[in-house]
């Protein structure tokens, strides 16, 4: 394993890539309306006459060439954090923006010292102040005529220590499953990743007019995918004292009563998209309530981002509050309706979506399968064996099938686009049949420790080679962060004697969920040609997980770390198709 620091670099790799050319470090853009920084602000404020003589030479230089490329004589400006090398009111602190042909590149991938740094021409001076407009620090959800907060025209290189699954590890030797690099470069163009690899080797072959963002102490990795989540719910998160039959009918009805009022679904959509994406969740399977009109907000608020997403409204016609049944040919209908408005409608798609087998007759799990047969494509999800009491009721309910998931596959609901909540309690035939007709599970570790559900047994999983992913089930889970979930799922292997190795929960917060939702070729790596949806986590996102990670050796202990004491805040920037779409700022 290669020994890297805290900021993620290879001391093997740095010295071979500077055999390739002449060191130099690091580079940001200037311009002449850039107030001084004062005493004490970052780097450049530490040294004041430095800083002053270095414009004197800056504007001679100028003059006679019309660009610069020069070096402080004797002055060096250590790289402490993102903000040490931004300049006020630039682009987000942290990031650099050039152009190939004048950032002077680093050859040897060292990123602890600022040796050189650049006078932008008038023309690069303009561009830099578009892209600053373009990434100020935000997190919103756009309107209708708003796309994206930023543009996928021009093309983009993204430089920064870069991790991501290759392989299940279950499968696979460890070191085959994942690709590292230390100083990392990621190739972006009309929303498509174009190449990822060592910045040593890609920027030597990049053309003049890419523009290039440099993240400091900081690690992408792909978009998280979160397999399992409640959009109605997210106003009862961290509700107290019941398991899971009665913590439906005493907090999860009631509010998912409201979803009938347009309004109020458009509210929650807007707040529920934010939070999944301040947590770097960038594709989500969602459930939606019994109305329509959930599902309708959710996708507008998705569309208008462009967003990977898939959901469903619930079809739920029984054992339920006379207030939220539908019927069985008003969730067919109903349902119906929303896949012809919004299934394959940009990046969106659409999931028949049954609660679960005790609130749906016979009648309507026969009609589900009927739509998953009308339109080949669609998605299905739904629970399953997540509590021992609901285990019993189900038997009860259907007594002549031999098991819980029997009832599923006797209406014709598994398939390879079919993703079943929990399966806290299965067995090995359940596993094995899950396996043979390509079905998906959701481990969801946090609502099963919260709600008292039981331990999931993820190495029966791998010994069948079910498909898994990774669930946040907000609102039975306390969070909608993916790298928290982790924690808890590292949790919940340890009391089973089991260890939860973390290139395996790289692998099921991001390819695992794309596997499971048959995304892969889309999303879940940085392969070439998948989409660009990845994350920039920030090692300085907290003054712990600094000082943690300045401890850490190697690329595995970096990211147990930011599995288990990493949260929102760790997500700097959250990238969707080639977009910013979230800006911790």
């Amino acid at each position: 394993m290669p020994r890297v620091d805290a900021r993620g670099r290879d001391e093997d790799h740095q010295r071979r890539a500077g055999r390739r050319g002449r060191a130099t470090a690091g580079r940001h853009l200037l311009h002449r309306d850039d107030p001084q920084p004062s005493a004490g602000s970052g780097t450049d404020g530490r040294h004041p006459q430095a800083w002053r003589l270095w414009l004197l030479r800056a504007d001679r230089l100028e003059n006679q060439t019309g660009q610069v490329r020069t070096s402080l004589a004797g002055a060096r400006f250590r790289r402490q954090s993102a903000a040490t090398h931004a300049l006020p009111d630039g682009p987000d602190r942290g990031q650099r923006q050039a152009t190939h042909r004048d950032r002077g590149v680093d050859r040897r991938g060292n990123n602890r010292h600022l040796q050189c740094q650049l006078w932008p021409t008038h023309r690069q001076r303009r561009t830099y102040r578009q892209t600053a407009a373009c990434i100020a620090p935000q997190s919103v959800a756009m309107s209708p005529n708003e796309s994206a907060m930023s543009s996928v025209s021009r093309r983009k290189a993204y430089r920064a220590a870069i991790v991501h699954s290759l392989a299940d590890p279950a499968e696979v030797a460890l070191e085959a499953s994942y690709e590292y690099f230390a100083d990392g470069l990621l190739l972006v163009e009309d929303g498509k990743i174009v190449s990822v690899g060592h910045a040593a080797d890609l920027l030597e072959r990049l053309d003049d007019d890419v523009e290039l963002i440099e993240y400091p102490d900081a690690l992408i990795t792909p978009g998280f995918i979160d397999t399992h989540i409640h959009l109605p719910q997210t106003g009862m998160i961290g509700s107290y004292g019941e398991q899971l039959l009665d913590w439906l009918n005493t907090y999860t009805f009631p509010c998912e009563s409201q979803f009938a009022d347009p309004a109020h679904s458009a509210q929650v959509a807007d707040i529920f998209i934010k939070e999944l994406l301040r947590n770097g969740t960038t594709t989500a399977l969602v459930f939606g309530s019994v109305h329509k009109e959930s599902v309708e907000a959710f996708f507008s608020a998705a569309q208008a981002l462009d967003l990977r997403m898939i959901a469903g409204k619930v079809m739920m016609d029984r054992n339920a509050p006379d207030y939220l049944v539908d019927t069985p040919e008003t969730g067919y209908a109903d349902s119906k309706a929303l896949i012809e408005r919004w299934h394959d409608k940009g990046r969106l798609s659409y999931a028949v979506t049954p609660r679960f087998a005790p609130t749906s007759s016979p009648e309507q799990l026969s009609l589900a399968g009927q739509l998953l047969t009308e339109y080949p494509g669609l998605y299905l999800q739904t629970h399953i064996s997540e509590n021992l009491q609901e285990i019993e009721w189900v038997k009860a309910l259907f007594p002549e099938r031999k098991h819980y998931l029997d009832v599923y596959d006797h209406f014709n609901l598994l398939g390879e686009r079919s993703v079943f909540a929990h399966g806290v309690h299965l067995c090995d035939e359940q596993c094995a049949r899950l396996a043979q007709t390509g079905s998906a599970i959701a481990f969801c570790p946090t609502s099963n420790l919260f709600l008292g559900s039981g331990l999931f047994n993820l190495p029966m999983t791998e010994k069948h080679k079910v498909n898994v992913g990774l669930g946040t089930d907000v609102g039975g889970g306390t969070s909608f962060s993916i790298l928290q979930t982790l924690n808890e799922a590292y949790k919940v292997m340890q009391m089973q004697g089991a260890r939860l190795n973390p290139f395996k929960s790289l692998y099921l917060a991001t390819l695992g969920g794309a596997r499971a939702l048959r995304l892969e070729d889309k999303v879940g790596s940085l392969k070439p040609g998948n989409e660009a949806d990845f994350l920039v986590l920030d090692y300085n996102a907290t003054p712990l997980l600094s000082y943690r990670l300045k401890q850490a050796k190697t690329i595995e202990e970096i990211l147990f770390v930011l599995m288990t004491i990493g949260d929102d805040r760790t997500v700097k920037q959250t990238w969707s198709g080639g977009r910013l779409v979230h800006d911790r700022g």
